[in-house]
């Protein structure tokens, strides 16, 4: 079959398109090609995202540039594509496939369409449903990933790295952080209130971890894991950290703060930075992983955090960090930690 060039390459090679940004923006560029007047082009595809229901991408002929808009779960259904093609010029929108989710692909004219060309536009939309079925199932994926696993574990369980017990020594600043008094709270409250307590200690933690590019390993009960990887000196990444860390313990003091205006117990908590080397990959049984962090920086973390309560700190830092950043930090002495050898040198943030 002798087909037009857009279509022989939605056929042939647009299924293996490294992401949606990538398929809109080299079909746009086919189509100008082409002869079609286009201005720009959209493509939204449904997400399976806790807080995010559509990724849209938005695509400028005039300089190939693509840009991301989200639409919110808990928002209006979002029209960002249509809404943006609007402003460019007559919009062409087509629903590619049959289910209710299916991804959605529209163009602005440069100038109105001809009643050939809205044909054209409209059997390109047939011949990509079968790569972008492709291309959503892989952003479904990766996004479900992401959600339970974080960004940067997601990346690399998709990228096939399964085996158990593989792994990569990566430098990181640990934070491990866990809410006092959880069990005592818990059979105090009820099941509802007890996750939404859960939930918002978790979004404290958790939004102040990945505003400073750290990533979180996991959830343990009401604990946090999460670590910030060494891209550069060793001294940023504890920085972000250290940052990371006050914003969670400021953002907790505002949810404290609103608690107690509505009646509710305060939820107090430590946390404990340390740098280290660590083994971060697969671990578990033969058909039940779990991708995480391990080694002996891991079990200092976590010791240092359980001495937050003996020394009346919401926050500790461990010496090594302390050894890689210009933050001010007052120092608490050196402390022996259970089941490690040699002690450690502790400090803890200002007006802590």
């Amino acid at each position: 079959m002798d087909l037009p060039a857009p279509l022989a390459w939605l056929v042939d090679e647009a299924g293996a398109s490294p992401g949606p940004d990538r398929f809109l923006a080299e079909l746009g560029g086919r189509l100008l090609a082409d002869g079609l007047p286009l201005a720009a082009g959209a493509l939204t595809l449904a997400v399976p995202h806790p807080i995010i229901a559509r990724r849209t991408w938005l695509w400028r002929a005039e300089n190939g540039a693509v840009i991301e808009a989200l639409g919110f779960s808990d928002g209006p259904s979002s029209q960002a594509g249509r809404d943006w093609l609007a402003g460019l010029g007559q919009v062409q929108e087509e629903i590619v496939g049959p289910a209710p989710n299916s991804p959605m692909l529209g163009w602005a004219g440069a100038q109105p369409f001809a009643a050939a060309e809205v044909r054209r536009l409209r059997q390109v939309a047939r011949f990509a449903a079968a790569p972008l079925a492709a291309l959503a199932a892989r952003s479904e994926l990766a996004t479900l990933l992401e959600a339970y696993l974080g960004r940067r574990s997601a990346a690399r369980v998709q990228a096939g790295a399964l085996g158990r017990g593989t792994g990569e020594t990566i430098h990181a600043v640990l934070l491990c952080a866990d809410l006092r008094d959880f069990t005592a709270l818990s059979e105090a409250t009820e099941p509802a209130a007890m996750i939404a307590a859960l939930d918002a200690w978790f979004e404290r933690v958790t939004g102040a971890v990945h505003a400073f590019g750290g990533e979180v390993l996991k959830f343990i009960g009401d604990g946090v894991l999460a670590i910030f990887p060494v891209t550069g000196v060793p001294g940023d990444a504890c920085e972000a950290a250290l940052r990371a860390v006050a914003a969670a313990r400021a953002g907790m003091a505002h949810l404290d703060a609103t608690r107690q205006a509505q009646g509710l117990p305060p939820l107090p908590f430590g946390a404990a930075l340390h740098f280290g080397e660590m083994l971060w990959g697969n671990i578990g049984a033969a058909d039940r992983l779990d991708f995480t962090a391990i080694g002996p920086a891991v079990n200092l973390v976590s010791r240092l955090e359980g001495l937050c309560r003996p020394l009346g700190r919401s926050v500790l830092i461990s010496g090594a960090v302390a050894a890689e950043t210009t933050t001010a930090l007052i120092p608490l002495g050196e402390h022996l930690l259970r089941g490690i050898a040699e002690p450690c040198a502790v400090f803890t943030l200002p007006e802590d």
